[in-house]
């Protein structure tokens, strides 16, 4: 049954933020790529969105231009209960992108709060707490970036979560790494979130070139299904320049392949969503 998180159109004064968390528990996938670029072109659209960066070594606030000196307030500060989710957050230079960033202090988090009883509530309580707060122009989207492990961080993105997006990379093990992922998740919704959901399957680094990256395809397709997205994100060397430079490979390079791809997976996503509020 959906909850009222899926209820007014994204944009819509005073909706409730669609939380989705990128999660793979094998690393190299395109995890943080993803969340950066998607998070950009939702933008784009009109959107605005929130990317929480869980990932101790905060590539996705590094590859949205936040320099490390400036994270005064970051993700640790909120899952310590030290701040507040509104007071991390720092706007970059995309329009209707903002993120709330992290540091390395992030790595120590867990044993600080292992023993509170709500250890893997503390995102969700503070994204319900933003949504609460009086905010001009509410987020639509918010993004959660993950760890590449399964820890209280991934825990506390998945407990908080509405859905899944798991970026795959087009590799020999990529079957293998997407049936733990979905173990977790099953676990989260028996013990911890039973709204959560798989959103989609997004196939990452695909190379047309590569056989074996054809045959990876072909193998998710008839495990997922519909679940996987249409839209693949190739292999693209200005997408793994673009971080280099603090930004997104949208305001990098438009126009090339990479950039073309993630328009088309925010589309895709948002269709998801329409389709999910009319069913």
């Amino acid at each position: 049954m959906m909850t009222d998180r899926n209820g007014p159109e994204p944009g819509a004064l005073g909706a409730t933020p669609r939380v989705l968390v990128l999660a793979n528990q094998k690393g190299g996938v395109g995890k943080t790529t993803t969340a950066i670029n998607l998070g950009t072109a939702l933008a784009a659209i009109g959107e605005k969105v929130l990317i929480i960066d869980l990932d101790p070594q905060g590539n996705a606030s590094t590859g949205l231009g936040i320099d490390r000196k400036s994270r005064q307030v970051s993700t640790y500060h909120v899952l310590a209960g030290e701040a507040s989710l509104e007071e991390a957050i720092t706007e970059t230079v995309v329009p209707g992108l903002s993120v709330a960033p992290s540091t390395l202090d992030l790595l120590g988090v867990e044993l600080e709060i292992a023993n509170e009883r709500n250890r893997a509530h503390r995102l969700r309580s503070a994204i319900e707490g933003l949504s609460a707060s009086e905010v001009s122009e509410p987020f639509t989207y918010i993004l959660i970036d993950c760890p590449p492990s399964l820890n209280l961080l991934t825990i506390n993105a998945l407990t908080a979560a509405d859905a899944v997006l798991v970026p795959l990379q087009c590799e020999f093990f990529a079957l293998e790494g997407l049936s733990q992922l979905l173990k977790t998740v099953e676990q989260v919704r028996s013990a911890l979130n039973p709204d959560l959901s798989i959103h989609g399957v997004v196939l990452t680094m695909f190379d047309p070139r590569n056989n074996l990256s054809g045959q990876v395809v072909a193998d998710v397709r008839q495990f997922m299904g519909a679940k996987v997205y249409e839209t693949m994100i190739p292999r693209n060397v200005r997408v793994s320049e673009a971080p280099s430079h603090g930004k997104p490979v949208l305001l990098y390079d438009l126009k090339c392949a990479g950039s073309q791809a993630y328009l088309r997976l925010a589309s895709e996503v948002i269709q998801r969503e329409r389709a999910l509020r009319a069913a």
